[in-house]
């Protein structure tokens, strides 16, 4: 019996450990995962929870409920020491623990990477969890609903004023679905109108999605230029104090919703707690067949996939690395699985090759664009490829049925447009309804109290013989 220890429950872990109890027999090896959440989530679905279009439960699959063999531990890996075979694990409750394993698989995924700015930490939401998804989307359903009741004025353009930084993907796609969501709101504030809203998109680069060519990055610059979108290329954010937007081109406003999608950073864990080798980035140096190493050496009962490890494209050519995303992570992780099997049976790896299926992304609802080498879709067409896409990928038929149906009720019936930003804050309303405390009055020095005693009337008391007969009072009642 073989301990395989899985570090993180993302896209790469999950499907890693999800494979493996496929592959593997319940004899030939025990499955752990360290995970502090106890779901995966499915991120390329979280600009559609901004939007509504997808319930923020349904973009999140239950680890428990699907990885039947798999021991689950819900903590945070604070550092792997490979030499030892040993992971230190800070648990949510209770003393760190120490995990013990023969064969370690690295899929701690990367996290948000974020600058010295003034005022980032105090006002942004980043754009990696369902949580922050959640949070976006009911920041900007109240931003809408107190501008609707406020005068033409500067709170009420705050209000209404929403920025995105970041020009990839992530970034793109949210900020399609935040601009359509907004616009579909005016039918329900007629308060307020379409030139009220102010939508800013900050990319540091000249250009946006590196993942697509110039000519559809350009499409979608003008695209969303013409449903009324600042983009600003070339320009970095300086300072985000209080709401107050600062750029590098020198352009000041105000903003009341501020979302950071900057890209990804190598995982602190990996890049400075792990005796494993990394490159400069931070990320984990791996094999073509998915071990941990270089194509000269070979870290013994080691692998790596996803966002954390460096691994070599193939079908791209010599250097190349593949592309940090859920395409690859999810297929980065069916072949570790069938390599560890393969080398835990005495057989030899294979090295991981996947040509790219192409790049969909989302604008928002009815817009879209496709690029699968030279073939370039934009529009209706691309959108409705980017829901087929994704609605086959999102793990477990259940997950499937619950996003078609969603879809299917939001075509018939519209957009759900309510927002509970007191979830944030639950205790806020069992709070309000507890009385404030009378307040006592001072008590009186010894002389004072009595002197205060002896001014009172004498009262003589009631004999007890002459109290109301309550006995006989409750008979009659």
């Amino acid at each position: 019996m073989r301990r395989i220890l899985i570090i993180g429950g993302g896209y790469a872990g999950f499907y890693t450990a999800w494979q493996l109890e496929k592959k593997l027999r319940p004899d030939e090896a025990e499955i752990t995962i360290v995970e502090p959440r106890s779901y995966m989530t499915y991120q390329p679905f979280l600009p559609e929870v901004v939007a509504g279009s997808v319930e923020a439960r349904h973009v999140a699959i239950s680890l428990r409920s699907n990885l039947r063999r798999t021991t689950i531990v819900p903590g945070r890996v604070t550092s792997i020491t490979h030499a030892d075979k040993r992971v230190q694990v800070e648990m949510p409750d209770g003393p760190p623990r120490t995990l013990e394993y023969d064969i370690i698989v690295v899929t701690a995924g990367a996290v948000t990477r974020t600058f010295p700015i003034e005022g980032l930490a105090e006002n942004a939401i980043g754009l990696k969890t369902v949580e922050e998804a959640v949070a976006v989307r009911d920041r900007l359903l109240t931003s809408v609903e107190r501008a609707a009741a406020l005068p033409d004025g500067p709170e009420r353009r705050r209000l209404l004023t929403f920025t995105v930084v970041g020009g990839g993907f992530s970034g793109v796609e949210i900020f399609g679905e935040m601009l359509a969501l907004a616009t579909a709101l005016l039918r329900s504030y007629p308060e307020l109108s379409f030139s009220e809203l102010s939508f800013h998109l900050i990319e540091a680069n000249t250009r946006i999605l590196p993942e697509v060519t110039d000519k559809p990055g350009e499409w979608v610059v003008k695209h969303l230029t013409q449903r009324g979108a600042h983009i600003h290329l070339g320009t970095q954010l300086v300072s985000a104090r209080d709401g107050h937007v600062v750029l590098s081109t020198g352009e000041e406003y105000d903003t009341n919703v501020l979302v950071w999608a900057a890209g990804n950073a190598a995982n602190p864990v990996v890049a400075s707690q792990a005796d494993l080798p990394i490159d400069p980035r931070g990320l984990i140096l791996t094999r073509a067949d998915l071990r941990i190493g270089t194509d000269t050496m070979i870290v013994e009962d080691a692998w790596a996939a996803g966002d954390n490890a460096f691994v070599p494209d193939l079908a791209i050519g010599e250097g190349a690395r593949a592309v940090p995303n859920a395409q690859h992570a999810v297929r980065q992780a069916k072949r570790l699985a069938k390599n560890l099997a393969a080398v835990l049976r005495g057989d030899r790896p294979v090295a991981y090759l996947h040509h790219s299926l192409g790049t969909v992304a989302t604008l928002g609802l009815g817009y879209g664009i496709f690029q699968y080498r030279r073939i370039v879709i934009k529009g209706a067409l691309a959108w409705l490829m980017h829901r087929g896409y994704h609605v086959l990928a999102v793990p477990t038929w259940q997950r499937k049925a619950r996003v078609l149906a969603l879809w299917i009720v939001a075509f018939l019936f519209g957009r759900d447009i309510i927002a509970l930003p007191y979830v944030q804050q639950p205790r806020a309303a069992f709070l309000a309804a507890i009385p404030a405390p009378v307040p006592r009055p001072a008590a009186l020095p010894p002389a004072e109290h009595a002197a205060a005693a002896e001014a009172q009337p004498a009262t003589e008391a009631k004999p007890v013989a002459e109290a109301e007969p309550i006995a006989e009072v409750r008979r009659a009642g």
